[in-house]
């Protein structure tokens, strides 16, 4: 019998207790040996959590019993459930965890420590989808090419709204949070942090990439506007918050940011709170993975799919390498990011302006593909939308500021960013 301890009783670690009773047969059937949850610790233990545990409020009841072989940790936050988990390795017990922000931050070092003692965290990641897995194992003879993933369901929700139901962002937010997709301070999921956390867990794996959410481009989806959906919509492309990891001469990029995609991509026609990842491997070409990013029971089925892994005897090393890379791949600076870009700016309606705004791309070699012009609610005025031929990051932040010193142009430019 493998005894468990859950650190974090709320809505996913109730369902982890509440599936390993259920399917009890199944899973001992799958892993060999019956699994029960001895304990499980909680902030408020008046509260109750529909589930027949026994419960406690301090984390060392768990950690520092012999009796409890993995340890399960759902508490969210950085650094106390590093200390926990950290004290809980060295204490010899594998450990499971959903927490991104951990990850996102201590990563590495808990790899060092924990060393041969497993430690998995399927669930940190687009919820039940087993991308983790799939990085690790299942392509793990190829060289990625690139990641792209829709890992915010909150993000897609809303985008999927403005862009089937012409809903505008506030009005939308304001559903998001009443249905409890988005928070009271939504700032994590639309502003892209939340993204940027599991997008630094998959290319640990996929690159041996140690970066931290300081050091690499997040961008969320505040400042998307019905004028960039109905662009997007007549020139071929779809509007999805995008974690991008992408191999390139120099390096890898990695992003998170509001993108325009093609309409006939796999990756565009994920909709609603559903989350998607598409990875290219060199020898396998692209492979897609869809599935429910969040929710008590998804994200519970892959914690448990990590437990049952640790009973089987599964030692892969937790970031998926036994040793470096040799080639020794380093991230690319955001200023050095080379992609497509889409421009929206207000200008004056009359000759001469458009002339004056190709110059000044010009200048820093940045040429236009397509161009739209829309009739702006003052009449002296239009909005001018348009595409720009691949150019680098750099260069394109630069042109933003001297097109903004132009006195035919009025108010901020907004830029989104173009894959293809």
């Amino acid at each position: 019998m493998i005894k468990i301890g859950i650190l974090g009783v709320g809505t996913v670690g109730a369902s982890v207790a509440s599936i390993l009773e259920t399917n009890v047969d199944i899973i001992e059937a799958r892993a060999g040996k019956k699994i029960v949850v001895k304990s499980g610790v909680v902030k408020n233990l008046s509260k109750d959590r529909g589930v027949d545990i026994k419960l406690s409020d301090n984390p060392l009841d768990i950690i520092d019993d012999p009796e409890i072989d993995i340890v399960v940790e759902l508490m969210g936050g950085v650094e106390e459930p590093y200390k926990l988990v950290k004290q809980a390795l060295e204490n010899g017990k594998a450990v499971v965890t959903a927490n991104k922000a951990l990850l996102a931050y201590h990563r590495y070092e808990l790899q060092q420590i924990a060393g041969d003692i497993p430690l998995m965290y399927e669930a940190s990641t687009a919820g039940g989808i087993p991308i983790i897995g799939a990085l690790r194992n299942g392509l793990s003879a190829n060289h990625i090419e690139s990641i792209q993933g829709i890992m915010n369901g909150t993000t897609n929700y809303m985008l999927t709204k403005m862009i089937n139901d012409g809903a505008k962002y506030d009005e939308i937010l304001k559903e998001a949070q009443d249905l409890g997709y988005a928070e009271a301070d939504p700032t994590f999921d639309v502003g892209g942090f939340d993204a940027s956390h599991k997008l630094l867990i998959l290319a640990s794996i996929a690159y041996g990439i140690d970066a931290k959410p300081e050091d690499i481009l997040i961008e969320g989806i505040e400042n998307i506007t019905q004028t960039d959906v109905t662009f997007a919509k007549e020139f071929g492309y779809e509007i999805k918050l995008l974690g991008i990891a992408k191999k390139v001469e120099a390096g890898v990029e990695l992003r998170v940011h509001a993108t325009m995609i093609p309409q006939n991509s796999m990756i565009a026609k994920v909709d609603g709170v559903m989350n998607a990842v598409s990875v290219v491997g060199d020898m396998v070409g692209e492979t897609m993975y869809y599935g429910a990013g969040a929710g008590g029971d998804a994200t519970a089925s892959a914690v448990i799919a990590d437990i049952i892994d640790i009973v089987r005897g599964n030692q892969a090393p937790m970031l998926g390498y036994k040793r470096g890379l040799e080639d020794g791949l380093q991230l690319l600076p955001i200023e050095d990011i080379v992609t497509n870009y889409y421009l929206r700016m207000e200008v004056d309606d009359k000759s001469g302006v458009l002339a004056k705004i190709t110059t000044t791309l010009g200048e820093f070699d940045i040429s236009i593909e397509s161009m739209l012009q829309k009739a702006h609610r003052n009449e002296s005025s239009v909005k001018l939308l348009f595409t720009t031929h691949k150019c680098r990051e750099a260069k394109i932040q630069e042109a933003i500021s001297k097109l903004k010193e132009l006195s035919c142009v009025h108010g901020d430019i907004a830029m989104m960013r173009i894959e293809k």
